[in-house]
């Protein structure tokens, strides 16, 4: 059976998002970045980090923890190298960071071919996806990575967690070659923590050897679940150990600190990582048959789609289904569960709750 959806006018879940992080002491930007994001999260389906997920995350970490600092600034350190920036963004939210640190690097590329911004001391920023995304959508080569807000993967043939999800983003401006952005965005573990939240809500089952229980032991119950696997086992492993490396290189601390309390003179932030390349930095120009790189882009996933494989998928396919989906609707799509969640929210905020019998089902 299909699963039943709410449709929520755009401006209506923006209000509410909104209201919510400023009810919590974020600024009128921060706040609007907020819902920006959520929004950005929800038209694209991704269900994982909506702003339930968004406000759990700042609810338990964030700025009703002490691991975000509402209305701080950003503080962007000297570099001796044009093309890259290092912030210290002292506990900022994610978003707006996120958000920012994506323009700058657009703005590098744009003069330099390509341009990084490195951040330290970061509150989350959620799904990378979506900072790639919109700059692929905008023609540029765009990749992030960051460390999680907790350690909560199991290294490869291990037992205790010291890795985050890890996630790593990629996004390629293919608009024009196959209708969307391919966007390559995936946690380094089987699922995000966020995919356990949500089956806790829908009280169905994790796959198979995602999760494992307290004593280590694999387990596809999601509130049994409290430590995630690495996908692929060495592999999704290696990938995840490259961010907190990349985090380590940047300023970030011992990765379980992140879950654990800070001992005198260490840190337990995230850090990020963005790059974004102009699509001429990296042209040599020569390419087959007379073809532009345009062309050249949509003539190579032309031959991967080919020969019998016209009915596999691309990344960032499904983001851009769910994008129609939610065009369709004329808003976006909540299950019963989630609009319960969300007048939790409004009840936080002393707003109207939303009627669930006057939306429109999808």
């Amino acid at each position: 059976m299909a699963e039943e959806f709410f449709v929520v006018p755009h401006d209506q879940h923006h209000a509410l998002v909104k209201a919510a992080y400023f009810k919590r002491g974020f600024s009128e930007l921060e706040s609007d970045d907020a819902a920006k994001f959520c929004d950005l999260a929800s038209t694209h389906g991704i269900r994982t980090h909506n702003a339930l997920k968004a406000l759990h995350l700042d609810s338990h970490l964030g700025s009703m923890a002490g691991g975000c600092v509402p209305g701080a600034k950003i503080e962007k350190i000297e570099s001796r190298f044009e093309a890259s920036q290092i912030w210290n963004a002292n506990r900022k939210l994610g978003q707006s960071v996120a958000f920012q640190a994506m323009e700058e690097a657009i703005a590098l590329a744009d003069r330099y071919g390509i341009g990084q911004v490195s951040v330290d001391n970061a509150f989350h920023y959620l799904w990378g996806g979506g900072y790639v995304m919109d700059a692929a959508k905008r023609g540029y080569i765009a990749y992030t990575n960051c460390t999680a807000a907790l350690a909560e993967v199991v290294p490869f043939m291990g037992k205790f967690p010291t890795l985050g999800t890890n996630p790593h983003s990629w996004g390629f401006p293919t608009t024009d070659a196959v209708g969307y952005p391919v966007v390559i965005d995936w946690a380094t573990s089987v699922v995000a923590m966020g995919r356990v939240q949500q089956f806790r809500r829908e009280g169905a089952p994790l796959p198979p050897n995602a999760a494992v229980d307290a004593d280590g032991k694999p387990t596809t119950d999601a509130n049994a679940a409290v430590a995630l696997l690495p996908f692929g086992a060495h592999k999704g492993y290696g990938l995840s150990l490259i961010n907190e490396i990349v985090a380590g290189l940047i300023g970030g601390s011992l990765p379980t600190l992140r879950s654990r309390p800070v001992p005198e003179g260490e840190k337990r932030t995230c850090c990020f990582y963005f790059q974004v390349v102009h699509p001429d930095a990296v042209s040599g120009g020569a390419f087959a048959a007379g073809r532009d790189q345009a062309a050249n882009v949509k003539a190579v996933i032309d031959d991967v789609l080919g020969h019998g494989n016209e009915s596999c998928m691309l990344p960032g396919q499904l983001e851009a289904n769910a994008a129609a989906r939610t065009a369709k609707a004329g808003g976006l799509l909540f299950s019963r569960a989630e609009i319960e969640g969300f007048n939790e929210l409004a009840a936080e905020c002393s707003l109207p709750e939303w009627d669930i019998a006057s939306l429109a089902q999808a």
